[in-house]
């Protein structure tokens, strides 16, 4: 449905609808499920990704679950869904509970290897890059280097 939308008119969407979304989080503080990726290709280097909202940071590639959906399923969903390949040998490393912007969010962190060429969606993800682990660029996500250190 939402690709029945021109990519920029998606992307402000995107953006106006992050900044609603922290605010009613600040307010509501919800409980939230959450999955992330880190995927690496086949020379061991890690996939990371740039949004079209939020701050401009290189983060792992991650998204929301349904409320039954399964975890792992999710993952490749999300996967998917925001860069159009699959992922092998997915397996779980770590279930947290993360702040995220006043809400409660528990996180099932997955890292598998990609199964064909990442590609960015030019909707929610604008960038998608392997960086090697001794390379990785300045401006990262908070939650990156504490997910690498699970590999």
């Amino acid at each position: 449905m939402f690709y029945l939308i021109p990519a920029p008119a998606h992307r402000v969407a995107l953006r106006l609808g992050y900044r609603a979304r922290r605010w009613w989080w600040r307010v509501r503080r919800p409980d939230l499920r959450g999955v992330a990726v880190v995927a690496c290709d086949d020379a061991g280097r890690v996939l990371l990704v740039r949004l079209s909202y939020g701050p401009a940071l290189w983060s792992i590639p991650a998204g929301g679950r349904a409320k039954r959906e399964d975890p792992e399923r999710a993952a490749r969903r999300e996967f998917r869904e925001e860069l159009g390949c699959g992922l092998k040998s997915l397996r779980l490393i770590d279930r947290t509970r993360e702040a995220l912007h006043g809400a409660r969010d528990t996180v099932h962190v997955f890292t598998g290897e990609i199964d064909g060429e990442p590609l960015a969606d030019g909707r929610e993800v604008v960038e998608a890059r392997f960086f090697a682990l001794d390379a990785l660029p300045d401006r990262l996500e908070q939650r990156v280097m504490a997910r690498l250190s699970l590999l």
